[in-house]
């Protein structure tokens, strides 16, 4: 009569041999060299972003509009007179008054009617709720040299030429059907429960819009903001048509006040465009809490 044994695990690990391979590793950890690579890879690309700003700090020290021409002798006669004669000889102030009026009027009226446009299509099922959004695309795929004479027609007949609401009104209508669709986006990943729990509570559907759905909806409505702002801050080819008074310019067109027919002062543009990229720097902080998780939850759903 046969005996059947039965081993246990704690036998057959006793009888392991003493040769057997360590931990391994767990899924998702990177080994030592792995890690190097992505850091050194990081590092170099970290490099190629920051070295075009270093270039343009650097020859904005030249006091000369020649010296990009030969750049190894500004180490020696390095001075701040470009960024003086900007500030003091220039409209420079009312340049930048004017960006930040444009701007900031296009950061709120675009992300109000973004953000209000993006729910309704994320929230209620109206007749042609989807052609309307991909309206809003097309829109977008016409270029501004098209744009440009019919905008000019209208804001003549409605006496919008030459004033910052006229420009406003321009760039909200690049800024909003992306930022719509940045948001409708966005929505499509805040449960419905949320808005059925306000009315029940006896919300009206904008109380519910702006109470509880709105403070939730923060990182979206970030990267909409610093979308709309960067849009309006930096476009040169309507500011050029539409303002022609150049106590108006915003920076992007006062910066060309620099250039004539034959000559280009190369060292005053680059001192400019430092001081330029400091107001974009500063809403840039504001705002990059909620940047990678506005874009990221945006680009999930819709």
């Amino acid at each position: 009569m046969s005996t059947t044994t039965v081993e246990t695990s704690a036998d057959v690990t006793e009888r392991s041999p003493a040769g057997t391979p360590g931990k391994t590793r767990g899924r998702g950890k990177r080994g030592p060299l792995a890690s190097l690579a992505s850091h050194g890879i990081l590092t170099v690309a970290g490099l190629i972003a920051l070295f075009p700003i270093a270039w343009l700090v650097f020859l904005s020290l030249g006091p000369d509009k020649d010296d990009y021409l030969h750049p190894g002798r500004i180490w020696s006669k390095m001075t701040f007179d470009n960024y003086t004669f900007v500030l003091q000889n220039t409209n420079f102030f009312d340049w930048l008054k004017s960006s930040l009026i444009v701007s900031l009027g296009t950061t709120v009226i675009g992300v109000m009617i973004a953000a209000t446009t993006g729910y309704a299509v994320s929230r209620m099922r109206f007749p042609g709720y989807r052609k309307f959004m991909w309206v809003l695309l097309v829109t977008q795929m016409f270029p501004i040299a098209v744009l440009i004479v019919p905008m000019y027609q209208i804001l003549s007949e409605l006496q919008l030429i030459d004033t910052y609401l006229g420009l406003i009104l321009v760039y909200c209508s690049t800024a909003v059907p992306y930022c719509a669709w940045l948001l409708k986006g966005y929505f499509d990943t805040i449960p419905f429960e949320i808005d059925e729990a306000g009315r029940v509570d006896g919300l009206s559907p904008f109380g519910t819009f702006a109470r509880l759905i709105l403070p939730l909806a923060k990182p979206g409505l970030a990267v909409a903001a610093f979308y709309s702002f960067i849009t309006a801050f930096g476009e040169v080819a309507f500011a050029t048509t539409f303002l022609l008074d150049d106590q108006k310019y915003t920076l992007a067109v006062g910066l060309q006040s620099f250039v004539s027919e034959h000559d280009a002062q190369r060292n005053l543009m680059a001192a400019t465009a430092v001081l330029i990229a400091i107001p974009v720097s500063a809403f840039f902080y504001l705002v990059q809490k909620n940047l990678v998780t506005g874009l990221t939850a945006g680009g999930t759903k819709g």
